[in-house]
């Protein structure tokens, strides 16, 4: 990505000052980046609380704790940084992953595998079910947007350059990817799709906004938003797909498994954005 200046309120003191930009250009290779991202987020946030069966509660609160940890370093940078900036996605997906569970989710016999009655120590899960946490978190997104639209902070992200506006982009980031964890595990577990079906909806989805682009009435950062919701359950969808055993529809390949490969993909995906983002500078 191209490094650019812009005017900050500065110049109404009759000085400009340079603001170089902190987050990416949206590409085809920022998407394919972030349903990686959300798809590893899957995967590893069961690996945490399932798998290894430390539990919602647990493994919520440590990766919120990691969420806040790598935020600091994003906020902190001074320009854009790849491995910044997608750890932080990643942090977000892992962490939206278990608080949509936590949410979602109980201690029944339909969310908990081989005849156990608990997962992990703490709360079990509050049980709200999947149309209910989905309206949580709808307005949850719906509150962030509209503390964003009165503070009059662009929501183009090519845009945001100051530190309020990225703390709105990361707090809507934060919850539309639990969000958006909600939307596919009902897509996968509750609609009767299935996790191929939910995710080839979704795909359709994602195809239907692409064509919109090209529909000038129709504001290209809304679309934006949109697919950004959107990419996570199709991440939870094929998260699932990858893990389920193969009487539930999956692959059967383990959460640890399929986490080593998406994880391998996404450094390689970072790395390469890096090597670019250098070359850009240089």
């Amino acid at each position: 990505m191209e490094q650019s200046e812009v005017l900050t309120g500065a110049a109404a003191r009759g000085r400009v000052t340079s603001v170089t930009k902190k987050l990416p250009e949206v590409t085809l290779a920022f998407w394919i980046m972030k349903i990686a991202a959300t798809t590893l987020g899957e995967t590893a946030g069961d690996l945490f609380a399932q798998t290894l069966k430390l539990g919602y509660f647990l493994t919520t609160i440590a990766l919120f704790l990691m969420f806040v940890v790598t935020l600091a370093a994003q906020l902190g940078s001074r320009r854009y940084h790849p491995f910044f900036y997608w750890t932080v996605i990643l942090s977000t997906s892992m962490a939206g992953t278990t608080m949509s569970d936590f949410m979602n989710r109980d201690a029944s016999a339909k969310y908990l595998s081989g005849g156990a009655t608990s997962l992990g120590w703490g709360p079990q899960g509050l049980g709200l079910g999947y149309p209910v946490g989905a309206a949580v978190l709808i307005s949850l997104l719906l509150v962030v947007f509209a503390v964003w639209k009165v503070s009059g902070m662009t929501f183009q992200i090519r845009d945001i350059v100051t530190f309020r506006g990225e703390a709105l982009f990361w707090s809507a980031i934060l919850v539309s990817n639990t969000l958006g964890t909600s939307m596919g595990d009902f897509l996968s577990d509750s609609s009767g799709l299935g996790y191929a079906g939910g995710a080839l909806l979704v795909t359709g989805l994602l195809a239907v906004l692409v064509a919109l682009m090209k529909v000038p009435v129709v504001p290209n950062v809304l679309l934006f938003w949109i697919a950004f919701v959107l990419t996570r359950p199709l991440g939870a969808t094929a998260g699932d797909f990858l893990t389920k055993p193969v009487a539930k529809g999956g692959l059967n390949l383990g959460t640890v498994g399929s986490s080593a490969v998406l994880l391998a993909v996404l450094l390689g995906l970072m790395t390469y954005a890096q090597l670019r983002e250098r070359r850009a500078s240089a």
